[in-house]
């Protein structure tokens, strides 16, 4: 794509990385096969090419962003399938990145966009405002219909109440903690604590560290991480999300320092592939741009950790079927695309590929809330998809994910760690439960195994 950016504006470092991604976009028009709003849409602005256009124009032409610009860049999912897609290696994401920061600095939103961004802001990326807001929302949560039928601003009201869940499971591990093995440790990894996932299903960084310390592993939940900063950094919030990015970069360098890391293990994959960022993020930081990369490095997703380690033969074997809901961030941001499923093999479950996989569920971050209807329709899309497949439950790596299908299938959604967990010895997941109770119990399963397991 030519471009015609001045040398003054080129001197901006963002811009002129901006520059380099829109001059390897060739127009071929791949992205637009493979992107989930177009598929719904059908309108060209609604596509990765016509998005870049119109970044294109609104950073070429150094213009404050005008409400079609940020109308079609707010429909974007940020699901990267396009970047899986591009024969030329067009960089998507961090052009869309810079863009939303744009957005934010330069265009005035209506009053309510602007009320309910800064509550999410606020809320979300704190574990125990998120927790509080959850149990108000117990008793809000019946007026969600009524919301929703009502549109406009209420829409979103609705569906925020509509993805609260019936009941805020007790805390679990907190930062601070660590967990070391019976006996003397073969590694050393720090868990990502997290924001919105230990309050929504604090059982998936249990299962990890129980997996993990039973395969002596030392676990470690450094004091002082929070947010990964992916929640604010979507919106365009650059500065909030580069402090959350600091703030994490500074807590486990100070472990690394200290004791030596092997991994840091990431178990919410929207949180993993902007950890990896934080390289990017950072790098006209002198300060981080050093500290950042290493951390980078040693991001990886809790899959990628246990395909280098010896898990064993699996002690119990189930059989069971799932559908494996491979996230957009897993995917298209990380691209890891076989690993999950080939450990869930190995550990006897019978694994199936979700037809039109690549396409997103509607959760991406915020965006179930900000964009209510479209990601309705590819939440029921990605449910139909499921269920073709006859599945007994789905699995998955990715909080945002499982909270978003949840809502519209009656399938057990359970994190591919927790089943993990369970078929390596450890704690049958609660979900599962009525489903095996319902099962025929096979020879190679029997009564009082995984009913001790789940106790």
């Amino acid at each position: 794509m030519q471009t015609n950016f001045t040398a003054e504006q080129l001197a901006d470092p963002h811009v002129a990385h901006s520059e380099k991604i829109l001059r390897t976009c060739v127009h071929c028009g791949f992205c637009t096969a493979t992107c989930p709003t177009y598929s719904i849409l059908g309108d060209e602005l609604d596509s990765p090419r016509g998005r870049i256009y119109l970044m294109k124009n609104m950073l070429e032409n150094d213009q404050p962003a005008d409400e079609k610009t940020v109308k079609h860049i707010d429909r974007c999912l940020s699901c990267l399938s396009c970047m899986t897609t591009c024969p030329s290696g067009v960089h998507y994401m961090h052009l869309v990145d810079h863009a939303r920061a744009h957005i934010e600095n330069t265009y005035k939103r209506p009053w309510h966009d602007r009320l309910i961004r800064h509550v999410l802001a606020f809320v979300l990326p704190h574990p125990n405002r998120f927790r509080v807001s959850l149990l108000a929302a117990l008793f809000a949560k019946p007026f969600a219909p009524i919301m929703t039928k009502m549109g406009g601003p209420f829409a979103r009201l609705g569906a925020m109440l509509s993805l609260a869940p019936g009941k805020v499971p007790p805390r679990g591990p907190e930062p601070g903690t660590s967990f070391a093995p019976e006996v003397a440790p073969a590694g050393r990894v720090a868990i990502l604590s997290g924001c919105a996932q230990p309050v929504l299903n604090p059982g998936i960084n249990q299962a990890t560290i129980d997996l993990l310390t039973r395969k002596n592993i030392e676990v470690v939940l450094p004091s002082g991480e929070g947010c990964c900063g992916a929640l604010v950094h979507h919106m365009g919030k650059e500065e909030k999300s580069l402090a959350d990015a600091r703030r994490n970069v500074d807590v486990w360098m100070r472990e690394v320092e200290d004791r030596g890391l092997d991994a840091i293990i990431i178990t919410a994959s929207g949180c993993g592939t902007t950890i990896k960022d934080y390289g990017h993020m950072l790098r006209l930081d002198d300060a981080y741009a050093e500290k950042a990369a290493k951390i980078s490095a040693l991001a990886c997703d809790i899959t990628e950790y246990l395909e280098r380690i010896d898990l064993g033969a699996p002690t119990q074997v189930s059989g069971l079927t799932l559908a494996y809901h491979s996230a957009c961030s897993m995917q298209h941001g990380q691209k890891i695309t076989t690993t999950p499923k080939t450990l869930l093999k190995a550990a006897g479950f019978t694994v199936k590929d979700v037809p039109q996989g690549h396409l997103c569920c509607g959760s991406a971050g915020v965006y179930n809330i900000m964009q209510p209807q479209i990601a309705r329709q590819l939440r029921d899309n990605k449910v139909a998809n499921i269920e073709s497949t006859n599945p007994e439950l789905i699995a998955t790596g990715n909080i945002g994910c499982m909270t978003q299908i949840g809502t519209g299938t009656d399938l057990p959604i359970i994190h591919t760690v927790q089943l993990l967990n369970w078929a390596y010895g450890g704690r049958m997941p609660d979900e599962l439960i009525e489903l095996m109770r319902g099962r025929e119990v096979s020879d190679h399963l029997p009564e009082p195994s995984w009913m001790q397991a789940a106790e």
